[in-house]
């Protein structure tokens, strides 16, 4: 299906000669070049001297597409550096070098941080009971926030739930949030007989209005009340300090929160001089447009270096490492059909070993993957490429995953956490969320809850060990970025779209901590009926 996707015609005769010629004359010609290929690119230079020397000529030229278009075709300028197929058909101005050149792909320094998500060989995971999760977590972050509520609250004392009582005037207290949900799904009630055994529905929120907010820590718990206290922003699972004081009825009246924040170490990584790029893909969703790779296909060219003019070339020389977010095979509608994943997972092999051979590339498991369900999913079994995985650029790795690229640590998921975050409260902005976690100083808070992940018992692997540059969540449905500001410390923070939807990756420049939206679109204006769609 993808064999021909790297093989691409250089329409590239003698313009002087083809120029006297009218658009039917060149089309033919066209048609002659892909005569054969199932799909591919077809270049086109334009310009001054070009095949396309007006704008008439050009409309007339892409009234001719369809022709193309039934065989996968597409058609691109070699002069224009923007990704939209029906930018790419425009004549440029002239004076455009057109020339081929080739360039070195630009490397950087990397690590690969993701070692505490691996469970090849770890002991702590063979238990049946997540409490020993949360003791971890508590125990691991109580002294550090019990040292930052300190400087922050100055002389309020700090006390454990047991040592508190009703005639204190104000005091701190460290717990794990408890969320009390009526609508989050639970065993027990499916079971009931009192339900009569009648499944739960599938609710895209699980907020109510009769939520509750329980602090807990090593021994007791107490319900949170007061004016301050926004409830639908929190979830279960954030370890914090809180200020307050007891109020009537047993209950802690909330004066101000205390979240742990990020991590104070660092590496010490030298962070590169030049322009050098992190490009970030998710949702490629294979199975779901198994007939309509254009955009795919676009992509790896871009990525090999096969696409566009010598500016453009010399940009994607410049990505030094691409990294694919999970849900490469299928989506959640997808995975309820019936459909040959051997062989979405052989189109997928295809792709790889293209990218692979000009780029390092490494590949993360998506929640419709074949992989482990609970987090962290481990990284996809190299025996699934048997093509890429011959190539040492290709590196399979977990989701989480974290990594130090060009002297940046960067930290990302697939989406879960973020997701879920979403579910359990009314933030639904990806950014806000990611913002909160850095917050939290937890990468997946509602886990094991309504999250499902490994019981771990003597550490937490999700607690935020370094101090994050760049903090990405992947298969959204936009694309989005912010700078933010956490504890002194400037995170980017990234939305990666769903590639099969919006056919857009994201570029990081790695130097700046700038990012930008790289679009492959293939709607064609003057003949949307036959263009592929996404």
């Amino acid at each position: 299906m993808v064999k021909n996707v790297s093989r691409n015609v250089n329409f590239d005769q003698d313009c002087t000669s083809l120029s006297g010629k009218g658009v039917r004359e060149i089309c033919e010609q066209a048609e002659k070049m892909i005569d054969g290929m199932d799909r591919g690119v077809v270049v086109v230079p334009v310009g001054e001297n070009g095949l396309l020397e007006n704008e008439k000529q050009s409309k007339q030229y892409k009234r001719r597409i369809s022709i193309f278009l039934e065989k996968k075709v597409m058609v691109v300028s070699s002069t224009s550096s923007v990704m939209d197929a029906n930018v790419l058909l425009e004549p440029l101005s002239g004076g455009v070098d057109c020339s081929i050149a080739e360039c070195e792909r630009t490397t950087t320094s990397y690590e690969n941080l993701s070692s505490r998500f691996m469970l090849w060989g770890r002991q702590d995971v063979d238990r049946q009971q997540f409490c020993s999760l949360y003791s971890s977590r508590l125990e691991k972050m109580r002294p550090h926030l019990e040292n930052k509520a300190r400087n922050i609250f100055g002389d309020v004392p700090v006390k454990r739930l047991f040592e508190i009582d009703d005639n204190e005037d104000e005091c701190v207290i460290v717990g794990t949030l408890f969320k009390k949900q009526e609508l989050k799904p639970s065993i027990l009630k499916e079971i009931s007989e009192e339900q009569q055994l009648l499944p739960q529905p599938v609710l895209a929120k699980y907020v109510g209005e009769d939520d509750l907010l329980i602090l807990e820590d090593e021994l007791q718990r107490i319900q949170l009340t007061g004016d301050k206290l926004n409830i639908q922003k929190l979830v279960t699972g954030i370890v914090c300090a809180i200020k307050g004081r007891v109020a009537t009825a047993g209950k802690f009246e909330v004066d101000e929160f205390c979240f742990i924040g990020l991590p104070s170490s660092s590496l010490k990584l030298e962070i590169v001089q030049e322009d050098s790029f992190l490009l970030l893909v998710s949702g490629l969703e294979l199975g779901g447009c198994a007939s309509e790779l254009l955009s795919v296909e676009l992509l790896t060219d871009y990525i090999t270096g096969q696409l566009g003019h010598c500016g453009t070339r010399a940009q994607a020389a410049r990505v030094v490492r691409v990294v694919l977010a999970g849900n490469s095979i299928a989506n959640s509608k997808t995975e309820k059909q019936k459909v040959d994943k051997l062989k979405l997972l052989q189109d997928l092999d295809c792709i790889l070993y293209q990218m692979a051979s000009c780029c390092p590339v490494d590949i993360m498991p998506g929640e419709f993957d074949p992989a482990n369900h609970m987090l962290p999913q481990q990284p996809l079994h190299r025996c699934l490429f048997s093509q890429a995985s011959c190539q040492s650029s290709l590196q399979s790795v977990s989701n989480p995953y974290e990594c130090s690229v060009g002297g940046r640590v960067v930290l990302g998921t697939s989406g879960q956490p973020v997701d879920n975050v979403r579910t359990c409260s009314e933030v639904d902005d990806p950014l806000d969320i990611l913002q909160s976690l850095c917050t939290w100083g937890h990468w997946a808070p509602t886990a094991p809850d309504t999250l499902a992940c490994f019981p771990f018992g003597s550490s937490d692997p999700f607690l935020l060990q370094q101090r994050p540059d760049v903090m990405f969540v992947a298969n959204q449905e936009a694309f989005h970025s912010r700078t933010v500001t956490v504890d002194d410390h400037s995170v980017l923070l990234v939305s990666v779209p769903r590639f099969r939807k919006t056919a857009t990756a994201v570029l990081v420049n790695l130097r700046t901590l700038s990012c930008s939206p790289l679009t492959f679109h293939t709607h064609f204006a003057d003949s949307p009926q036959q263009s592929p769609s996404r």
